[in-house]
């Protein structure tokens, strides 16, 4: 299956960052072009199913959480 996703790109210093406007998924490369192919790759190993021969372990946590 193809979907057709957007992405900004922006430079920051010497890398430029591509971030996926309808995920919250974002890369960076030495070039815009760079950027936008790591951008995929990531889109695609985030959109790959799952592989897992075994369910990892479930840890839970207690926090504070302090509200101002």
């Amino acid at each position: 299956m193809k979907k057709n996703l957007s992405a900004s790109v922006t430079r920051e210093g010497k890398w430029y960052v591509a971030q996926c406007l309808e995920v919250d998924i974002a890369s960076q490369g030495r070039t815009e072009v760079q950027a936008l192919k790591n951008l995929r790759e990531a889109l695609e190993l985030h959109f790959e199913d799952p592989k897992a021969n075994q369910v990892p372990p479930i840890r839970h946590l207690k926090i504070k959480v302090y509200v101002a």
